[in-house]
């Protein structure tokens, strides 16, 4: 079932209405600000191990936690800010996510100079199938498996799938030019 039928199965009211504004205004919709998207991919390796309704439920902690996902305040983090960051209660207190965090940010950074934007360098690598996004994605960031990067990559337009071809959200999407619809 997709998650555009799920969401409709979903009890009580709050959790549905949780998703629903997730899948409504954000899930496959294309971004092109590198600090979102750069918040994009936190809250998708966040979710490794977890549900997405946990991220959800946590996204306004994550944002404040990591200064609203500012790419170049989280690269030039300290000791004292992982720690801070571990010690949070209201994000995922996972070391090994709070240091990709922060890696990432720096390769970010990285990509920015080369390409003018972490947007541009998505661009300049579309389009590629999923698994040659992952191999990419390997090589260039940390943490970032098979199903993050999908799931990165379908939640920002990258890839199809992120809607059923018959949802009204996925037909709004389509207006916007995805990037996976450009071939």
């Amino acid at each position: 079932m997709a998650y555009c039928e799920y969401i409709e199965t979903m009890q009580p009211e709050e959790r549905k209405a949780l998703h629903k504004n997730y899948h409504d205004h954000h899930y496959g919709f294309p971004i092109h600000d590198d600090n979102e998207l750069f918040g994009r991919l936190i809250l998708e390796i966040n979710q490794a191990g977890l549900s997405w309704e946990t991220i959800l439920k946590k996204e306004a902690a994550f944002r404040q936690a990591y200064d609203h996902f500012d790419i170049q305040k989280v690269a030039h983090y300290t000791e004292e800010d992982r720690v801070r960051l571990l010690n949070d209660a209201g994000i995922i207190r996972n070391r090994l996510k709070v240091n990709a965090a922060i890696e990432n940010a720096k390769s970010i950074i990285t990509l920015q100079k080369e390409f003018g934007s972490f947007e541009k360098w998505l661009e300049h690598h579309h389009p590629k199938t999923k698994e040659e996004w992952v191999k990419l994605f390997k090589k260039t960031f940390k943490f970032t498996g098979g199903e993050i990067v999908n799931e990165f990559l379908m939640s920002i337009g990258y890839l199809g799938g992120a809607h059923s071809p018959t949802c009204l959200i996925n037909k709004k999407i389509e207006k916007l030019k995805p990037m996976w619809l450009k071939k």
